[in-house]
């Protein structure tokens, strides 16, 4: 698991003031919430949190958070944005006890679909039912990421969730609810233009068009006798 670190400083003033004056100033508010310890009000400095946030590991893993000099491990439960501007409103994020599971949303990263023989079959369209998944772990065993291999796929097939690779100490808790809570990852199946094609039954013998408008003509009156 790598670190990834987002530094802060307390702040005593709340209401919508000080936070409007905190986001003039180029800081965001944030609260941190969680564990033995008190909630938390905090600041951090805008710019290097919005790039910071276009980073997937922002989103999906345990973060150290400094906060005038002292860490905490902490995960990111909510983010407000502003409507039009590229501008954080506001983060909360939630203290992490190294000794409790926690339950998070782990996003996928699909492999290998362009070298699939589903990949190279024309007509076939390659479906991502989930992005993400959600596990129970440990933090020091939650992934940033979980890989899903697709070099296999043939076409008609479909990967559930019960067949993800998952890293050690890691499970999916809807699995334990039974297997309709097994839901499809991906799955590959024909265009409906294709699907129709191969439907289609073999062609019987059928006449051209010049048989059949002379079929549909009526017949010729024979010739008078002079």
């Amino acid at each position: 698991m790598s670190e990834h670190q987002i530094n802060a400083s307390a702040r005593k003033d709340e209401g919508k003031g000080a936070s409007r004056r905190l986001r003039h100033a180029g800081q965001v508010p944030a609260i941190v919430y969680g564990g033995a310890a008190a909630p938390e009000s905090i600041q951090i400095e805008h710019n290097p949190l919005w790039h910071a946030s276009q980073n997937e590991w922002f989103y999906a893993s345990i973060l150290t958070l400094n906060v005038d000099g002292k860490s905490q491990q902490v995960l990111l439960r909510d983010m407000q944005r502003h409507p039009f501007k590229q501008q954080i409103m506001h983060l909360d994020f939630q203290r992490v006890d190294e000794n409790t599971a926690i339950r998070f949303n782990v996003p996928l990263h699909f492999l290998n679909q362009e070298k699939s023989p589903a990949g190279k079959t024309a007509g076939v369209i390659v479906m991502h039912e989930l992005n993400e998944v959600t596990v129970s772990c440990l933090p020091r065993n939650l992934p940033e990421f979980i890989e899903v291999d697709l070099s296999a796929l043939t076409a008609g097939d479909i990967v559930h969730m019960s067949a993800l690779k998952l890293p050690e100490g890691v499970t999916i808790p809807a699995l334990k609810l039974g297997k309709e809570h097994d839901l499809a990852v991906v799955i590959a199946k024909h265009a409906r233009g294709a699907e129709e094609e191969t439907a289609a039954p073999e062609a019987g013998e059928v006449p051209s068009t010049k048989s059949a408008k002379a079929a549909a003509a009526p017949a010729a009156a024979p010739a008078k006798k002079k």
